[in-house]
């Protein structure tokens, strides 16, 4: 058995900033637990090789969920980061904070502190942002935030343009305070190889004696004593161990396996645990409800001109960009795919964007869903624009289905569940074709293969999207914090209500989802919750 004075479950997008904040001035002892490996492994360093980290169980929880009538009863994909940086280390490397309003929202709810202009300083302190310190953005921080406008493909400056003629304004900067707009990307990138949390915060972190990293760690149960949690037991190397706290256990395993945890040990709705013969230790009917997650579909377009199917097609295409990588950390091969997009209002009246577009100047149809593989693209010139709500109002839920931890969680994700999140479905694929009509893309278009010019009524259009939409992987809100214990997991300070010497720090805590990519605001959350945990 070891004692630290603070033990971490999960060196994720959270976890790893924690680890490292925590341990900032040698004031206290950090023990942090990872399920997976080293994140050492050219498919997680060379950016596009995140591609194929969807398919491998060493760096992925690869989680399904339940089959959900909403989408044909199919079975949505839950890619789960379990290596070092968890899902910052397989994720597409977009960098997008979300809405002002996201954040106002969440302090409207009952949780002070939590506002924009509480969080940004916040998202200033992580960030080593390429264009240097501004109103916005934060130099000399861990996490680099590079401008890739002069590498993305052509085609994006296209999309951006058509975005224009349907009179949305063109946005340098998604992160600049309004996010509002057409533009491209920033991403976690930098001189060609991925910025994850473990290369940017835990990696000059494991220097400082106060941090111990034990790999391979799968926590199986939290050990609460007198209402307080003291340590952990986990498994490694086949055998159980345990380990103390002296101040605090912090759960930064994400939003699936947060809330299992706290339900294998006795913290969730005593109607849930008592079938399973869990002891109740508190009654916490809100552990594991409320999951939120962006729910899109793609369109599919034949091009005129050359995408990035033409740079990593056929096979000596393929070669010659891994060799250009090889000598220069340039080409398709040091970028996302993913990196043009847009926020836009669908309708009049609207108070905010409710529109995520994505623009990528790939497609690769014969691969799609979690076997999709962006070093395979389809072997013609195309590419493909999605769109999903920024802010979907369908709840799913996380729960445990075994006392057996090793037993994956079951995954209900409910969606299209209200009438709000279906009209953004209609109203997403009407904006994406009049985009793809305006005289800039059409130009270049040759058709749209898919779902193709048969799909135009609502109700063609509704089915399509249930038939083919997934999950972009933004998975939250599962121990959402709020004031009231009864619709609530956590407090403002991310303590668990009820329990003591125990928080959660992750995606899980949000209230609800943020418009766009989910890291970082998630590394946001860690850098406020070390100020708070050192506060006391």
């Amino acid at each position: 058995m070891t004692e630290h004075d603070y033990i971490i479950v999960g060196a994720g997008s959270a976890g790893a900033v924690l680890a490292a904040r925590l341990t900032e001035g040698g004031r206290c002892s950090v023990l942090l637990l990872e399920a997976g490996g080293s994140d050492l492994s050219p498919w997680i360093q060379v950016p596009i090789g995140y591609g194929l980290t969807f398919q491998n169980p060493r760096y992925n929880w690869m989680y399904e969920a339940e089959a959900d009538p909403a989408i044909a009863g199919r079975r949505t994909y839950v890619p789960r980061g379990k290596v070092l940086g968890g899902s910052s280390a397989i994720n597409a490397m977009v960098y997008v904070r979300g809405q002002r309003g996201d954040f106002d929202d969440w302090a409207a709810a009952g949780n002070p502190g939590w506002a924009w202009r509480d969080v940004l300083p916040y998202f200033k302190k992580s960030e080593d942002h390429a264009w240097g310190a501004s109103e916005h953005h934060g130099a000399g921080g861990p996490m680099h935030v590079a401008d890739v406008s002069g590498d993305v493909h052509p085609l994006c400056d296209t999309f951006i343009e058509a975005c224009g003629a349907l009179g949305a304004r063109r946005t340098r900067d998604f992160n600049g305070g309004e996010l509002e707009g057409a533009g491209l990307w920033q991403v976690t990138i930098k001189n060609g190889v991925r910025v994850s949390t473990a290369s940017a915060f835990l990696r000059p972190a494991r220097r400082r004696r106060e941090l111990e990293v034990r790999t391979h760690a799968r926590v199986t149960r939290l050990l609460i004593e007198a209402g307080e949690a003291r340590g952990v037991e986990y498994l490694r190397g086949g055998e159980r161990q345990t380990a103390r706290a002296r101040r605090e256990v912090i759960l930064c395993a994400g939003a699936i396996n947060s809330p299992q945890l706290l339900q294998l040990s006795g913290i969730g709705d005593p109607a849930l645990l008592a079938p399973l013969g869990i002891p109740l230790l508190r009654a916490a009917p809100r552990v594991g409800q409320g999951l939120q997650d962006h729910l899109a579909a793609s369109y599919f377009y034949r091009s005129r001109v050359p995408t990035l199917n033409n740079l990593l097609s056929p096979l000596w295409r393929k070669a010659w960009a891994g060799l250009r990588y090889l000598l220069t950390r340039r080409g398709p091969l040091a970028m996302s795919v993913n990196q043009a997009g847009a926020f836009l209002r669908s309708r009049p009246g609207l108070e905010r964007p409710n529109l995520h577009l994505y623009f990528n100047p790939i497609s690769y149809t014969a691969s799609s869903g979690p076997r999709r593989k962006l070093m395979n693209p389809d072997p013609f010139a195309a590419f493909l624009m999605s769109f999903n709500s920024c802010r979907p109002t369908s709840r799913g839920a996380v729960a445990i289905v075994s006392a057996d931890p090793l037993a994956a969680p079951s995954i209900r994700t409910n969606f299209l569940a209200t009438a709000e999140d279906v009209a953004d479905v209609y109203d997403g694929a009407r904006v994406l074709r009049r985009i793809a009509a305006m005289p800039p893309l059409a130009a270049v278009i040759e058709r749209e293969y898919l779902p193709g010019p048969g799909v135009v009524a609502d109700a063609d259009v509704l089915a399509d999207f249930r038939a083919r939409a997934g999950s972009v992987y933004h998975a939250s809100c599962t121990c959402a914090m709020g004031p009231d214990p009864a619709r609530a997991v956590v407090d403002a300070r991310l303590r668990v209500h009820g329990v003591g010497r125990l928080r959660v720090v992750d995606a899980s805590v949000f209230p609800s989802v943020t418009s766009g990519n989910t890291n970082a605001p998630t590394i946001m959350v860690a850098e406020r919750a070390a100020d708070l945990i050192q506060a006391g």
